[in-house]
């Protein structure tokens, strides 16, 4: 087969380098892909919003299958373009992905089928919001509707803050149209789970479950970037707290898209809050993948990747068993000086060829004239470490992130450390 993935970060590195396990590809594309990618595939100059592009390429070029890895391209519609012209393409269609592209949605929809949720109301102007927001309590949640990157949530513990993202969204526009409405949410404490799952309608096949590092700083301190690190599976969360996450939240979300006319066919990402009473609730949806929890989910992936994306293009994923590794996997992000705000690009990188057991997944890098790889984003890798525990992961992962040197680089040290408690 030939197979083209579009997206450029470490999600789709992550991806590409399963995919080419598969010896039923022949053949891999990336559009535009990243230099890391480019050892694996051959990455091409398309951007992932030049839809018509994308679609021309992979009907001249004879292209089996596509999978669409970022947010912005799905909830834009690029799905749709494929299937008007009869390309095979992973994700969900335009009118699906609004599950991620507006929080007003998704909160809509889980209040409409009782789907555990924290408490929240929404809005479309400024004034009314402040109202609001004067009459709650900190902490509390500020949601942009519309996608922002991973970074349009602001976890307030003050009114003070809570007034000034306010402000800041629907007022200043930090986040352009993205913050035209918000959602103004109860805080809810306790322990993050990721469920990242394959569906195809009311067929859900979950992955193993895995934990996010969204803060930039040690103790999640500090502002929310796209995430620092994770890991894979969760020991210290019992099997049946992560079972009733399925049953009452993943499932009833897929079938509800499916009751709305809706039906999801792609990864469906269930961001969830495990509260102090041991109940899971849903903080978000994701409508792909998610970065960089794929990082530590597919290199525990023992079934072909390929045979479930055409599983659930084809409609026959309710017939396939998926398998998972006993393994464990911790990744651990390297990023720019000054991420999640400005930082410089283009800075040379050393140490790569010196790492010994790591996976190595570029998520923002770009090669020079004298073919040196350099930065080229906020986060620049990720670097997984694989083994039979959670601590031999971390252990691995941390060695070799230390080998991997640029000026700047910053990551969290504490990684996977809820998972030794």
């Amino acid at each position: 087969m030939r197979v083209m993935v579009v997206g450029r970060g470490g999600r789709e590195h992550a991806i590409v380098w399963a995919l080419k396990k598969s010896e039923k590809v022949k053949h891999l594309v990336c559009a535009p892909g990243n230099a890391g990618i480019a050892q694996l595939a051959e990455c091409i100059d398309i951007a992932e919003s030049q839809f018509d592009e994308l679609a021309q390429y992979a009907l001249d070029h004879a292209i089996d299958l596509v999978v669409v890895g970022p947010d912005d391209p799905l909830a834009a519609g690029i799905v749709d373009v494929f299937e008007a012209k009869e390309i095979p393409v992973f994700g969900p269609r335009k009118n699906a992905a609004i599950i991620e592209g507006s929080k007003t949605f998704m909160k809509d929809l889980l209040r409409k089928y009782n789907i555990p949720t924290a408490a929240y109301e929404k809005f479309d102007k400024y004034v009314d919001a402040l109202a609001y927001l004067r009459q709650q309590s900190a902490p509390i949640v500020i949601k942009a509707d519309g996608l922002a990157a991973g970074k349009g949530v602001i976890v307030a513990q003050t009114m003070e803050e809570a007034e000034q993202a306010l402000q800041e969204m629907m007022v200043g526009k930090v986040f352009g149209n993205a913050g035209n409405q918000v959602v103004i949410e109860e805080f809810m404490a306790g322990q993050e789970m990721s469920i990242l799952a394959f569906v195809d309608g009311e067929t859900v096949r979950p992955m193993s479950p895995a934990q996010d590092h969204k803060p930039v700083y040690d103790g999640d301190k500090g502002p929310n970037t796209g995430g620092m690190g994770t890991y894979s599976p969760l020991p210290h969360i019992p099997q049946s707290i992560i079972d009733e996450a399925i049953e009452t939240i993943v499932i009833p979300t897929a079938k509800a898209m499916v009751a709305e006319g809706r039906p999801f066919r792609g990864v469906l990402f269930a961001g969830l809050m495990i509260t102090p009473d041991g109940k899971p609730k849903t903080v978000e949806f994701n409508a792909r993948f998610g970065d960089p929890e794929t990082q530590v989910v597919l290199p525990r992936l023992k079934t072909d990747l390929v045979d479930i994306f055409l599983a659930a293009v084809n409609g026959t994923l309710h017939e396939l068993e998926i398998e998972w590794s006993e393994e464990a996997a911790v990744c651990v992000i390297l990023a720019s000086g000054g991420y999640p705000a400005s930082y410089p690009k283009g800075l040379p990188v050393k140490g790569l060829d010196e790492v010994q057991e790591a996976l190595v997944f570029h998520a923002g890098t770009a090669t020079n004239e004298q073919g040196q790889f350099v930065t080229n984003g906020g986060r620049v890798f990720g670097v997984v470490g694989l083994g039979a525990t959670i601590a031999e992961a971390r252990a691995k992962a941390y060695a070799d992130a230390d080998r991997i040197q640029f000026e700047g680089k910053q990551n969290r040290s504490d990684i996977a450390n809820k998972a030794l408690v």
